[in-house]
Formats: C-alpha cells, structure tokens, sequence
C-alpha cells in the first residue's frame, strides 16, 4: 500500500461535475492522459510533470480515490494534438475537433481565465500544451 502523505495532489479541472466525471473515467480505466495549459502551470507556479512522477488523485471533495503515475509527458502545440491522445483522454470524443472544442469551453470558461488572471484568455493552433499520460498504481479507498 502506497503512502499518500509524501505525494503531490493530482487535479483534474475544478471540483464539480466535470472533474467527478473525470475521476470516474480515470477509475475506470477510460481515461489514460490529460491536457493542461502550459500556461497554467506558469500561473499555479508548478513544475511540469515528470515520467515516473507520482501523485494522488483528489475527487472533488479532495478525497484521495487513487495513486498515480506519470508515464509520459510532450510539450507540444494545440494544433498538433492527435487522435490517439483525445481518445486517451477517455471522454467519448470521435474526433479531435470535438475534442478540442470541449477543451476550449473549459479554457475559455471563467474559473480558467481566473486562474491566469486573463479575462480575455483565448487558445489557438500555436498554443503550447502539456499532453501528459499516466497509469493508475493503486485504487485507494
């Protein structure tokens, strides 16, 4: 059994609805990768995940549901996504188009724009992206 005291939290999007559906994806083995804002981690002032990296995953009542492991992590453009990872991702999207829209609603919504102190915030093709993959390690609780 892993201790998760000595791990960083693993977040994915704002507590509600989104990051319970996201979780239950990652619980069940759906959901495999995740995007992130390059961006974001320079507002939060996190370093950007590691192969190899652990964390705990946090519903959203911060309950720690599972251990994670980074197994891969690319910095990339927006527009250089590719099927394979959207799929990875584990959110029933058939394409990448639809990917990248419902990713869009999510960087463009409020809580984002917020968080980067930019109001006006918008993404393009030439916007750099952290494409991470990950394995659970162990199912907690």
């Amino acid at each position: 059994m892993t201790t998760c005291d000595d791990l960083p939290p693993y977040l994915l999007g704002f507590p509600g609805p989104l990051r319970d559906r996201l979780v239950a994806a990652v619980l069940s083995g759906a959901k495999t990768a995740t995007t992130g804002l390059l961006a974001g981690y320079a507002a939060e002032g996190e370093p950007l995940p590691v192969a190899g990296q652990r964390a705990v995953l946090l519903d959203s009542a911060e309950r720690p549901v599972a251990v994670l492991e980074v197994t891969g992590v690319r910095v990339l453009r927006l527009g250089e996504v590719d099927l394979e990872h959207a799929s990875a991702e584990g959110e029933g999207h058939a394409s990448v188009a639809e990917w990248r829209s419902s990713h869009e609603a999510f960087w463009h919504g409020p809580e984002l724009r917020e968080l980067l102190g930019d109001p006006g915030f918008t993404v393009d093709d030439d916007t750099p992206v952290v494409a991470e993959r990950f394995r659970i390690v162990e199912q907690l609780g």
